[in-house]
């Protein structure tokens, strides 16, 4: 059931990046690839109608990892405490960025809340890769379970590690590399005339950037998480995920060459699954690993008792396929290129 859960969470986590994803890579990049108020509000309406809901995987992932692993959420909920009250904090001014600038007309405030848009998604991104580069780089936890880690302290590897260091920047700015490119994608495909067209030449010159920051990333977690490379060693099989990340990676510039904007917004999705599963498969069977591996908590250690691990997962089956009914939903009603009301602050349909 440990490892059941342990899926499920990395499936919940990996729908969040891939559909939250695009909507922080838009808001990272709408400065650049939109020029006028109307082709900012063309960019506010690609992601209007699914922004918000988009988020709610988020709490849902962070919902079931409380459930399915207390002990990994109360570790890494104390020990991360700053950076998830600045991502907190990002999260809030990033919505009333959106929100207020719909509902207020002001030649004062329309750039402001633009900036603040555009740099809480791109600091978002950041941070989310950083958190993911800890995870992979393992924490300082002790005999206790817990930790405690500064914003940064040398940016060195070693016992005294911060939440930034080279490791954790490199997996940041790949983040925002990888998000933007995936933003850029969901533009392109949303938008029609200049942006669009600015949204895929910003996506094929992430692309490269992408492509950089991912062999660079890629060889050295293997040194610097040895537990990654050992798990590829012992199951060949798991090569399938990294396999799937290239193959995405390559279907990005391919498609983007034949024009085809669905698929190589598709394409995107599978270099971002690719490079969430093959984490997951590299750190398994720890949830949350130590700098000294003796400490690190894993399935077995984090996870809850086995029978409320069954009832939940019912549960989690029904709630499931109601979020993922409604997910359809209103995709398939969002569906198209959208427009924008010249006359109205809205961000169209």
């Amino acid at each position: 059931m440990g490892t059941i859960w342990f899926c499920l969470v990395a499936f919940m986590i990996a729908v969040y990046v891939l559909l939250d994803g695009f909507d922080l890579g838009a808001g990272a990049i709408h400065l650049w690839v939109a020029k006028t108020d109307e082709e900012r509000r063309q960019v506010l309406a690609s992601i209007g109608p699914v922004w918000d809901g988009n988020e709610v995987w988020l709490i849902a992932a962070g919902g079931t990892m409380y459930f399915a692993f207390p002990a990994l959420y109360a570790s890494g909920f104390s020990g991360f405490y700053l950076p998830l009250m600045i991502v907190l904090w990002l999260l809030i001014v990033r919505g009333a960025s959106i929100e207020f600038r719909n509902h207020i007309k002001s030649a004062v405030w329309d750039p402001l809340w633009d900036f603040l848009f555009c740099a809480s998604s791109l600091l978002l991104a950041v941070f989310f890769g950083a958190a993911l580069g800890n995870v992979v780089r393992g924490v300082p936890l002790d005999a206790s379970g817990y930790f405690f880690e500064p914003l940064w302290t040398n940016f060195r590897l070693g016992e005294e590690t911060g939440i930034l260091d080279w490791y954790t920047i490199l997996v940041g700015v790949l983040g925002l590399l990888a998000l933007a490119m995936h933003g850029a994608l969901w533009v392109q495909m949303k938008t029609s005339g200049a942006v669009s067209s600015r949204a895929r030449k910003l996506a094929g010159q992430a692309w490269w950037g992408v492509l950089a920051f991912t062999a660079l990333v890629t060889a050295v977690t293997f040194r610097v998480q040895p537990q990654v490379k050992e798990n590829f060693t012992t199951w060949p099989g798991g090569f399938v995920f990294p396999l799937l990340a290239v193959a995405g990676i390559a279907g990005v510039v391919f498609e983007l060459r034949r024009c085809d904007e669905r698929k190589a917004f598709l394409a995107s999705c599978a270099y971002l699954t690719g490079m969430l599963t093959s984490v997951v498969f590299g750190v398994y069977p720890m949830v949350l690993p130590a700098r000294n591996a003796v400490y690190s908590l894993t399935v077995r250690t984090a996870k809850a008792g086995d029978y409320g691990l069954k009832i939940g997962l019912v549960w989690w089956i029904i709630g499931m396929i109601l979020a993922a009914g409604y997910s359809t939903y209103v995709y398939r009603s969002f569906a198209g290129k959208v427009t924008v009301d010249k006359d109205s602050r809205g961000y169209g349909n």
